[in-house]
């Protein structure tokens, strides 16, 4: 088991690896979206059906990895999904139908969704092991790797079809597995000595009522900074191109602008976790993602909009971590996997909600939504604030 600082560090050297190989593989998938498209020759509505199959294969299986995280532990089920991850990720190009692709993302978003339980698992037990606020670094790792991800696409996607692109990334997949997983696969979870009332990762927990609730609000919590994350991402750039008249490239910059504030926010999270504690950052970051997000819609200029996405990015960055650190504290695997099903149900939801509310009202509108649930993450965060220690 675990105990030395180099043998901690080389876990959290792991999961970190972990964390930007899952946002790495995402990335490169979204990227080959419309040739996949065009290959199958799907129809929008078409493809929106089979995209659907990504978020039922990771909502189903995200309460079943919990379950696992407890009976075989959190680092064999990181590196099992990693695997599948891995694989599947190279499957869509291989496909000529659309009921086919949905089959393969099917896989593929249940390998999303448990790799993201498991990990997340793994990490809570380990900031507790450091005793340090380490988790919005996990999550930067992620932000990072999908950067990188998307980068990447969008270099090879000229000279490189689909088929071979997201071969290539199958096989970093596995090399990066191979590497990381050794190390987690030789270590259990560490359970730190001096502090008897942690149980370890594998110890199922009996939840009272109030514990049951406060998992809950988390979760919440982890639904509203993933309803922003993607509206941002599906509507963030339409909204600069039909509302403000900006071109298509710096439309595109808006969602890039999110995404960087974001990043280096989560960078920056653990020396602001060290400053405030969890509960002054959530209320501050949720009431910076508000003003943000109010600016970022209802500004009449464009470079006052890109202010309020980066606003946004910075303020949603370290809420869904935080969530996720605090119900999996409370309830282990189970707890993680609720905050996460929530969260990633939240991301599910935001895209057709804005749509649906642009239709009735306008696109600007619909996206203050965004500050609104945001506003809410921050009444909750001021609620919680002292039921849990920091």
């Amino acid at each position: 088991m675990p105990g030395t600082s180099s043998d901690l560090t080389r876990l959290r050297m792991a999961l970190t690896a972990f964390f930007a190989l899952d946002g790495f593989l995402f990335a490169g998938w979204v990227v080959r979206i419309p040739a996949i498209k065009q290959q199958t020759g799907a129809s929008a509505s078409d493809l929106g059906l089979a995209l659907l199959g990504v978020s039922a294969g990771a909502v189903l299986t995200m309460t079943l990895t919990g379950r696992l995280c407890r009976r075989y532990g959190s680092h064999q089920v990181t590196v099992v999904c990693a695997v599948l991850l891995s694989l599947s990720v190279a499957l869509p190009p291989l496909t000529h139908s659309v009921l086919a692709l949905g089959a393969v993302l099917l896989i593929f978003g249940a390998a999303y969704g448990g790799i993201n339980v498991a990990f997340n698992s793994a990490a809570v037990v380990l900031v507790t092991a450091l005793r340090r606020p380490i988790m919005p670094s996990f999550h930067a790792a992620f932000s990072l790797g999908g950067m990188v991800g998307a980068g990447l696409g969008a270099l090879v996607a000229a000279s490189l079809s689909p088929t071979r692109h997201l071969l290539g990334l199958a096989v970093i997949g596995l090399l990066v597995t191979a590497v990381a997983g050794r190390t987690l696969l030789r270590h259990e979870p560490p359970t730190p000595a001096a502090d008897p009332t942690r149980e370890g990762d594998r110890s199922p927990r009996r939840l009272h009522g109030r514990t049951r609730g406060l998992v809950f609000v988390f979760g919440l919590i982890a639904l509203c900074t993933a309803y922003g994350e993607g509206a941002m991402a599906d509507w963030g750039a339409l909204h600069l191109e039909q509302d403000l008249d900006a071109s298509p490239g710096v439309a595109a910059v808006g969602y890039s602008c999110f995404a960087l504030a974001m990043t280096i926010g989560r960078l920056s999270g653990t020396a602001l976790l060290e400053r405030l504690g969890h509960g002054r950052t959530v209320v501050a970051g949720g009431a910076t993602a508000a003003a943000g997000m109010l600016l970022g819609s209802l500004a009449p200029s464009l470079w006052a909009a890109l202010l309020g996405f980066a606003v946004t990015g910075l303020g949603l960055a370290n809420l869904f971590p935080v969530a996720v650190e605090r119900a999996g504290t409370l309830a282990g695997p189970g707890g993680v996997a609720m905050a996460s099903t929530f969260g990633y149900g939240g991301m599910l939801l935001g895209p057709p909600a804005i749509g649906f509310m642009a239709d009735w009202l306008s696109l600007p509108v619909a996206l203050t939504s965004v500050a609104v649930l945001a506003a809410i993450a921050t009444l909750i965060g001021v609620a919680t604030r002292r039921a849990t220690p920091n």
